[in-house]
This record gives structure tokens, C-alpha cells and sequence, in this order.
């Protein structure tokens, strides 16, 4: 057998097998696949060109498809310190330390989520090793031209090692930061240490650090982020420099969020923007996250109006849940079931009810303290809950508190939490109408009957004892008691005589008389009036006089609201004193001085004269 054996160039199968024309050259593929090429044909195109892409497999061109969409919390994360929010004390404290050359070797921020500690830390890696044509020295002006600037935002740097605490809660990950401390910086300044979420390392981590961290060499520095300060040793947070990162305000956060909005080429309610900084709790990456899923809800050009974000957010229109808590409060238990099964129709979550009936009592005792500003609501909800806070006492709005933490957490477990919440209105409007301990304690001194609980008679709306709901609401008359009010300001004295604050508030502001005679008002409604204010006005004179009122709401050429009619008659005292001779040469003598609040004193009382023991003897 030589080794040119054809028997040995293939199979033994293929040896006498014909030879058989592998496809009919007058047929087409049914796979589309191009005829064979004849014997003498050219040979293929090389390679690289048969690898071209066909046309036929390109997918259409989409608009806006060229790149992944990057978030708004990622793509307006800050670049440097100025582009902090909120954080003014602590730059300001950086920059002053950073100026002077007392830098810390090792800094610890902590903080709520979204509030900047992951890329506060990026940037002070930056600060300590920012090197450009013009600095050459730790320096908190950032530029995008630094030498190590790109690599360090991107997490590549050798010189710079972040290292997650929630994934290396080990002592490893420790040991190889320690032994790695060592050795001089490769490129950089400094060699930097990250370690996010460190209140997750282990005690043997925390104890493996600690001799590092006292006496790092001149070359290292370590910055820490938690958010859960309690949870770190007191022996490491002694070794850092400690920065508590705020809670950005709502305020602050509206305005940054209307700037990214801008930028973002979309509009967005005002009111809306208020709603997603409510939401965020303080976080700007919570916040940057909601308006990326508010936006979507319009399209480009159309404005985002606040009910779709409301709904998004699953929240209840808190001038709703205001009503519900005075009529709470004034323990019209009815009047409240029907107001929170409406909001609950419309899709409001009866936990976040729940919590905005907290927010109302916190609100207005805090309000009762230190005024309407302190509550940092819009002006008209400020009004409204101080007004409210100002006749209920302190310990009825703490029992009240109280008792509604006590039905947050019965709502979270209850089976059917809407269920849990009408129990808690009925059992809060209830507790309304008891009285407090001072007047317990001056009932039973007196003798006299004490109200609330199921003892005295109680009318449709619950009340009967002398709690809240009697500083607020007045009891249902059987017979008219009162004459009939013979003047529109008699009216709204009316409505203020009988503790209706939030009645008393809407006819105040929306109101503009047309036409009065008793027990008929034509009025015209100044914009934003609520729909239902000619049927509570009604109700509520019918309640008080015992006889019905017509409330027309359709008048036209109505005069002024009464809060008008207050602003015009204040501005025109301001102007009279302004113009008084006395009072303008006190203002230009005093250069920057201004003229404050007038206050109309009164007479002064003469006292009887008191003889003298001398006069008597």
C-alpha cells in the first residue's frame, strides 16, 4: 500500500459512491441564498468584504436611539462642591480647611439616602489629588480638566479604591487595604481610600482598621459614607473628621428640580414639583428619580399638571385631607366617613391618609407655637391648620397625636386598611368630644355632669362632651335660637362665633357679595373657591337659624372679598401714617430704617387715686 492510496483520502463509504449534482442550476434557493458560481467563474470576494452588513437586516432609524438613556439622578449628579445642594456648611467648612492646608486624614459623612455622601466622597478624592496646568496642590476648584479627574468619577483610578462595606463585610477586604497602605501612590497625590456603607463591616474589620486609621502614612487618606451613623464604633468616628449631611429642604429641592426640568426641555406645574419634593423626604436622588417618572407622563410641549403626579404618587389633595381632619377634630363623624370614602374612591392610599392626618396635627402645633411660617406649607394650608391649632388646645392636639400613631401601625397590619381607617375616625372623632383633664377635674370640683362617652345625649354629628369638637363645631339646635343676621358681616361674625375656621376662611377669601337680604345671598365666586361653599354655607345657616337660605353662587359684579376689603383698608393706614410729617423726618433721620407693624393702642385707663397713709392720719 503506497501512501497515494485513494482509499485513504476519505471515507470508505464515499470510495464508489457517484457522483451526484448537488442542486439543479435552473432552480432557485428556497432559503434565498445566491446561485452557485460556475466552474470558471471568479473566485469569492475576500472576507472583510463578504462580512459587510446587508441593508435588508438594518433595523429603521429611531429617533433619540443613538445612546441608552441615561436617569436624572445620574446624569445631574453634581461635578463639583458648587453643584452641592444644601450642603453649604459643610463646603464652607472644607473650603476653610482645604485653604489653611488642614486636611484630616480620614473624613466619615453620613446622611439619609440621595443627600450626596457617595459623591461627596468622589469629589473630595478629586479635591486631594486635583492637578491641572494652573494648581498643583489639594484644592476644592474643580475643573473638568484635571489629570486624574475622569478617571477617579469613573471608579478606574489606581490611586483611588472604593470598595463597597454592604458586599466586603469581612476582615479580607480590610486586610488587603491595610497591606496595600503601604506603598506610595502610583500616579496621584494621595492614595484614597472609599468605603461606602462602612456601618456593615464586621467588629474584626472595624478592629483591623483602627491602628491604620490612627496613624495612616502621609500618603493615604480615608473617607467613609453610612447612613447609619449609630451602628459605627465610637473608637473609629474619634478618628475622623465627621460631616452630617443634611436633608435638603423642600424649597431648595423645588427649585432644582424646576432647573433640571428646564434643562430637560419639559414644563411641569409648580404645584407638582411641590408634591415630588414632598415624596423625596429630603433626598435629591429620590426627588431627580420621581421627576424622571413625572415627565414621561406628558408629552413634550404639554405641561404636567399636578393631578397626574398626585395620582402617580398615590397621594391624597391635601386641602382634602385638611377638611377631613377638622371635621375630625370638630367630631362630625359622618361629614369625615364621607370625605375619607371619596378620597379613597378616587385611588388615595389609606396609610398615606393616615400619615397626612400626622402631618395636620403636627402642623398645627407647631403653628400654635411658632406661627403659620413654621409649618413650610403653602400660604392657604398654613392658614388653615394655624387658624385650626389656635382654638384646640395643645393637649388635645397631643392626644391626638398620639392616637393616631396608634392607627398608622393598626392600618399597616389591618386585612382591609381602609376599614382600619374609618374605625380610627370613628374612634378619633369620638375621643374629640371628651374633655381634657383641666376640664374633668373642674367638672368633678363642681359636681356638675361630665360629657363625651356614651353617657349624654349626642346629636347626628357625634358631639357631646366639651373636647376639641366643642372648641370647634357648636351642637345642633333643635329650635332657632339666634335672630337672623342682617348684614353679610354679620354673617361671617356668625360663622366665626361658631368655630367653623375652615367655612369662615373660604367665605372670607372667595366670597364677593352681589345681593343680601336674610336668608337669601347672591354672591360671585372669586377663582379657586371650593364647589361645595354655597351648599356648607346653607347647611350651616340652616343649622344655626331654623330656617333655609337660598345661596346663589352665579351673581355677577360682586364687590370686593372681605380679606380685599382688610389688605385695602390696611394699605391705606399704612399710607396715612407714611404721609404724616412726624413719622417721615423719623425715617430720613434714621438712613435704612423702615416702618413696621401698626398697632392701634389703647386708651389709657386712669386708675383712682390711692391716698397716702400720711393723708389719713
Amino acid at each position: 500500500m503506497s501512501d497515494a492510496d485513494p482509499s485513504l483520502e476519505g471515507p470508505p463509504w464515499e470510495e464508489d459512491a457517484p457522483e451526484v449534482e448537488e442542486r439543479d442550476p435552473n432552480t432557485e434557493d428556497m432559503f434565498g441564498a445566491p446561485a452557485a458560481p460556475e466552474p470558471d467563474a471568479a473566485p469569492p470576494a475576500p472576507v472583510a468584504e463578504a462580512k459587510k452588513p446587508v441593508a435588508v437586516h438594518e433595523p429603521a432609524p429611531v429617533e433619540g436611539d443613538g445612546e441608552a438613556y441615561t436617569v436624572l439622578a445620574r446624569k445631574y449628579r453634581p461635578r463639583t462642591f458648587e453643584d452641592l445642594i444644601g450642603q453649604e456648611a459643610m463646603v464652607r467648612t472644607l473650603t476653610n480647611a482645604f485653604a489653611t492646608g488642614r486636611i484630616a486624614h480620614a473624613f466619615m459623612l453620613t446622611g439619609v439616602r440621595g443627600v450626596g455622601k457617595t459623591t461627596t466622597a468622589r469629589l473630595l478624592a478629586r479635591a486631594l489629588n486635583n492637578e491641572t496646568d494652573v494648581i498643583d496642590r489639594p484644592s476644592l476648584e474643580l475643573t473638568a480638566h484635571g489629570r486624574h479627574d475622569g478617571a477617579i468619577m469613573a471608579g478606574q483610578h489606581m490611586d483611588v479604591v472604593e470598595m463597597d462595606a454592604a458586599s466586603h463585610t469581612g476582615i479580607d477586604g480590610i486586610r488587603d487595604i491595610i497591606e496595600s497602605v503601604r506603598y506610595a501612590p502610583v500616579e496621584a497625590r494621595y492614595k484614597v481610600y472609599v468605603l461606602d456603607e462602612v456601618h456593615m463591616l464586621s467588629n474584626q474589620a472595624f478592629n483591623a482598621l483602627l491602628k491604620t486609621l490612627e496613624e495612616p502614612p502621609p500618603h493615604a487618606k480615608f473617607i467613609f459614607a453610612t447612613t447609619e451613623i449609630r451602628k459605627v464604633p465610637v473608637t473609629i468616628l474619634s478618628r475622623c473628621q465627621r460631616f452630617d449631611l443634611r436633608r435638603v429642604e423642600p424649597e431648595i429641592l423645588v427649585e432644582h428640580l424646576g432647573r433640571v426640568a428646564d434643562r430637560e426641555g419639559m414644563k411641569i406645574e409648580q404645584e407638582a414639583l411641590a408634591l415630588i419634593a414632598r415624596a423625596a423626604e429630603g433626598s435629591v436622588r429620590d426627588g431627580l428619580s420621581l421627576l424622571d417618572q413625572a415627565l414621561v407622563q406628558g408629552e413634550r410641549g404639554e405641561t404636567v399638571q399636578a393631578t397626574v403626579v398626585r395620582d402617580m404618587l398615590g397621594l391624597a389633595d391635601r386641602s382634602q385631607t385638611i377638611a377631613l381632619f377638622e371635621a375630625v377634630m370638630a367630631g362630625r363623624t359622618p361629614e369625615a366617613l364621607e370625605l375619607f370614602r371619596t378620597l379613597y374612591g378616587y385611588g388615595a392610599d389609606p396609610v398615606q391618609v393616615t400619615n397626612d392626618l400626622l402631618e395636620h396635627c403636627h402642623a398645627a402645633s407647631v403653628a400654635k407655637m411658632l406661627g403659620p411660617q413654621a409649618t413650610r406649607l403653602p400660604n392657604d394650608q398654613a392658614a388653615k391648620l394655624a387658624a385650626l391649632g389656635s382654638v384646640i388646645s395643645a393637649g388635645s392636639l397631643a392626644r391626638v397625636w398620639q392616637m393616631l400613631l396608634k392607627a398608622l401601625d393598626e392600618v399597616r397590619r389591618a386585612p382591609n386598611p381602609a376599614d382600619a381607617v374609618e374605625m380610627a375616625i370613628v374612634r378619633l372623632a369620638y375621643a374629640a368630644d371628651l374633655p381634657g383633664p383641666e376640664e374633668a377635674l373642674k367638672a368633678l370640683r363642681d359636681g356638675e355632669p361630665m360629657g363625651g362617652g356614651g353617657a349624654a345625649p349626642r346629636g347626628p354629628s357625634g358631639g357631646g362632651g366639651g373636647g376639641a369638637s366643642a372648641q370647634l363645631a357648636a351642637r345642633p339646635v333643635q329650635a332657632p335660637a339666634l335672630p337672623d343676621p342682617q348684614s353679610f358681616e354679620a354673617v361671617v361674625a356668625l360663622i366665626g362665633d361658631k368655630r367653623e375656621v375652615g367655612l369662615q376662611m373660604d367665605v372670607q377669601r372667595f366670597v364677593k357679595p352681589v345681593a343680601f337680604k336674610p336668608g337669601a345671598i347672591t354672591y360671585e365666586s372669586a377663582q379657586g373657591a371650593p364647589i361645595d361653599l354655597a351648599r356648607r354655607l346653607s347647611a350651616r345657616l340652616k343649622e344655626w337659624t331654623g330656617r333655609t337660605w337660598l345661596i346663589a353662587a352665579n351673581g355677577q359684579g360682586g364687590g370686593e372679598t372681605m380679606i380685599e376689603i382688610d389688605r385695602r383698608k390696611r394699605a391705606q393706614e399704612r399710607a396715612e401714617v407714611e404721609a404724616d410729617p412726624f413719622v417721615k423726618a423719623v425715617l430720613e433721620a434714621f438712613p435704612g430704617a423702615r416702618l413696621g407693624e401698626i398697632k392701634t393702642l389703647a386708651p389709657p385707663v386712669e386708675l383712682p387715686a390711692i391716698p397716702d397713709e400720711a393723708d389719713e392720719d
